[in-house]
């Protein structure tokens, strides 16, 4: 017995599920609406008042202090005048001039020529600070000082005049 049996019966659709989609929503042409923005007025001039900020003072930490983990704190602090930087001094450029000689006792040595007060008509007196060995400290010049010696200011030394650098010493051995 072969029986052809068509089965009648519906396939069973499983159940909905428990949540329905959510609907698309609709597309309108309406633009969303803006709320209106007052114009910005600035307040007239003379109504502001200048702000200033408070002075912050800020301590030094105790040398003994632990450093702390935390996160570091802003400070704000008051803006303040431009600074004022006093002129330095300049350093003045002196040149001492030296010679060795020994021009026998009761005698002095003396300095003529030009630059830095020097005259070629009357010397200037050098100091004695030993035996043989005499010193001038020359104020400041702007250009090179050219001199020669002499013996109490009446007899020339020998030779070509002797010149010298503003700002430096200078030792020299003069002949008579």
């Amino acid at each position: 017995m072969t029986a052809n049996k068509k089965s009648t019966s519906k396939a069973i659709k499983s159940p909905a599920p428990a949540t329905k989609p959510a609907a698309k929503p609709a597309k309108s042409k309406a633009k969303p609406a803006v709320a209106p923005v007052a114009p910005v007025v600035p307040p007239k001039a003379e109504a502001i008042a200048p702000v200033t900020p408070p002075r912050v003072t800020v301590a030094p930490a105790p040398v003994s202090a632990p450093v702390s983990s935390a996160a570091p704190v802003a400070v704000a602090l008051a803006p303040t005048a431009a600074r004022v930087v006093a002129p330095v001094a300049s350093k003045h450029l002196v040149t001492t001039v030296t010679a060795r000689i020994n021009v026998g006792f009761g005698n002095a040595l003396c300095l003529r020529g030009e630059g830095a007060g020097l005259s070629w008509d009357r010397g200037v007196q050098m100091t004695c600070f030993s035996a043989n060995e005499w010193l001038i400290t020359l104020p400041e010049s702007a250009r090179p000082i050219v001199f020669k010696f002499l013996i109490n200011d009446a007899t020339w030394s020998t030779g070509s005049d002797y010149s010298a650098v503003p700002g430096t010493s200078t030792l020299l051995s003069p002949t008579f």
